[in-house]
């Protein structure tokens, strides 16, 4: 087995720091075809769908990948902006406003790149583009603040998977979750508190976060527990009482019983219990994306007010607001403890001792 390394490597080049921010990942377009073959990498990872694979793989390729993507497409087709994919905008925003920061607190020695678990930019093409920029200490933030298997270790696989394939591996930090990160709830509080002053508040705040399947969280995932403290702790942030927001979940798929209340659901029902009036705000996404801008933003705006409900917004995820770039970059830091600024000219005298090429 070759080994992989970056093709430019010296012995001379300054060692680095790198940050690497992840999210889900995105279609390179809107179309069926793109969507075929994203949704594809995305449904077959055991992380997200946890069913025997030889079942799974029958039901995906012969049924899903038959029918969804068309109908997914017309669902990017709402959001797609001429830049692109709005997470990955975000990201890629999200991605420069942290490298601005961060070098200019800590120094040049710090390299920040982003990129999608699923889809491009890959993981294993950034990592080689960090290692080609002298990276030797990698620091990997996925950016899902709750914890699951379907996310968080989904990343990890990512990571662990090249590394079997790189000769020489990073020393290796990984955040795993910052659902109640003091600067993250404060970002979070912030963003909500922004929005009262210009559109007021609500009768009732909605958390909604992306649905899983029930037996996930039966079989040990903490994903939902995190999901309850986020929004225990926003709220308590903001000041509001447990009469005046919700937790909800949302994406579920299939027939299986997922995390509940279900967002829809909920939103269907409020009105009738006189609840007309309703603001939504998702913690656990990032960066605006599909999830957010059509399913919330749109789809469950027109359930709440079919079913009688007057007046319904959504409140835009934190992306590159200052204060959500300032609390990241303290989370990033906290981790990046006892990291020094690499120093490397010993290794270059020895090397050039043993007759490398530098």
């Amino acid at each position: 087995m070759k080994y992989q390394g970056p093709e430019t490597f010296s012995h001379t080049q300054p060692d680095k720091i790198g940050i690497l921010i992840t999210n889900l990942g995105t279609p390179e377009k809107p179309t069926t075809k793109h969507l075929r073959i994203y949704l594809k990498e995305f449904l077959s990872d055991p992380r997200v769908v946890e069913v025997p694979r030889l079942i799974w793989w029958l039901i995906l390729n012969l049924v899903i990948l038959r029918i969804r993507p068309q109908r997914s497409a017309k669902s990017y087709q709402k959001v797609w902006t001429d830049k692109g994919s709005p997470l990955l905008i975000n990201t890629q925003d999200q991605a420069d406003t942290l490298r601005q920061k961060l070098t200019s607190n800590m120094g040049e020695h710090v390299v920040v790149e982003y990129a999608m678990r699923y889809g491009s930019p890959s993981i294993s093409n950034t990592i080689n583009k960090l290692q080609s920029q002298g990276v030797r200490q990698l620091l990997v933030l996925p950016l899902y603040p709750q914890y699951s298997a379907t996310t968080t270790a989904s990343t990890f696989d990512a990571v662990a998977e090249d590394f079997k394939k790189r000769r020489w591996i990073p020393e290796l930090r990984f955040v795993t979750h910052y659902h109640d990160n003091e600067h993250y709830i404060s970002a979070s509080a912030t963003q909500i508190a922004n929005y009262w002053q210009k559109n007021g508040k609500p009768q009732k705040l909605l958390f909604s976060y992306h649905g899983v399947p029930k037996r996930y969280l039966t079989n040990g995932d903490p994903y939902h527990c995190e999901c309850h403290k986020t929004s225990r702790l926003i709220a308590e942030k903001l000041g509001i009482g447990d009469d005046q927001w919700i937790t909800t979940f949302q994406s579920r798929f299939g027939r299986e019983e997922w995390l509940t209340p279900y967002t829809d659901e909920t939103l269907k029902e409020l009105p009738a219990k006189g609840v007309t009036d309703v603001q939504i705000y998702c913690p656990g996404f990032s960066a605006d994306c599909l999830e957010t801008i059509e399913e919330i933003g749109i789809e469950n705006r027109d359930y709440f007010i079919e079913a009688g409900g007057q007046k319904y917004n959504y409140i835009p995820a934190l992306n590159a607001e200052p204060h959500h770039i300032e609390a990241l970059s303290k989370i990033i830091q906290t981790h990046l403890q006892g990291w020094q600024k690499p120093n490397q000219t010993s290794r270059e005298k020895l090397a050039m001792q043993m007759g490398a090429k530098l």
